[in-house]
């Protein structure tokens, strides 16, 4: 699956993509993953439930965004792919985030299911041929192809491990 055009998504999300090293999107989202599952490993059990700025989500909140996130990008790439010509709508990240449960969870429990989020997206994209992942469709009001929904998972994941990395655990980085 190519590298999408910027003519094929809204340019806000350029700042996800843009984030994606060049190669096969689907070992780089089984790459990313892997550096993620260990960033969430190393949550020390006193900072899972640690907000940086009295309005910002904790650590288990941005991992349930992230798992949200990724699921809304992958119904949508599964929505445009099988041709479906509806529209569909906005995700409100804040209003997701706190209707998300996440915070009373566990990491080991939010970290599964991420990996399992992620591998069965990696499977549904596997099936995807070239025609396919050129479908377009609208979500949010703007259009997207379909293959550009594998690059915001993977760059919507490296931003915001960089986020946990650098306002939370202290450990700098680009998140990669």
């Amino acid at each position: 699956m190519r590298r999408p055009d910027p003519s094929e998504y809204f340019e806000y999300y350029g700042r996800y993509v843009d984030l994606v090293p060049d190669g096969d999107i689907i070992a780089i989202l089984a790459e990313e993953m892997l550096r993620t599952l260990d960033v969430l490993a190393a949550v020390p059990p006193d900072l899972a439930d640690y907000r940086y700025a009295p309005e910002k989500w904790t650590v288990k909140e941005v991992i349930g965004h992230v798992i949200d996130a990724e699921r809304v990008f992958g119904y949508r790439a599964l929505h445009f792919a099988r041709r479906d010509p509806a529209s569909l709508p906005s995700m409100e990240e804040n209003e997701w985030a706190r209707a998300s449960n996440a915070a009373a969870r566990s990491m080991e429990s939010l970290a599964k299911e991420y990996a399992l989020v992620r591998e069965s997206h990696i499977a549904l994209l596997k099936g995807f041929d070239e025609e396919m992942s050129t479908l377009k469709g609208t979500a949010s009001g703007y259009e997207f192809s379909v293959r550009t929904f594998p690059y915001l998972m993977a760059g919507h994941e490296i931003h915001h491990r960089g986020v946990l990395l650098d306002r939370y655990l202290g450990s700098g980085g680009s998140g990669s």
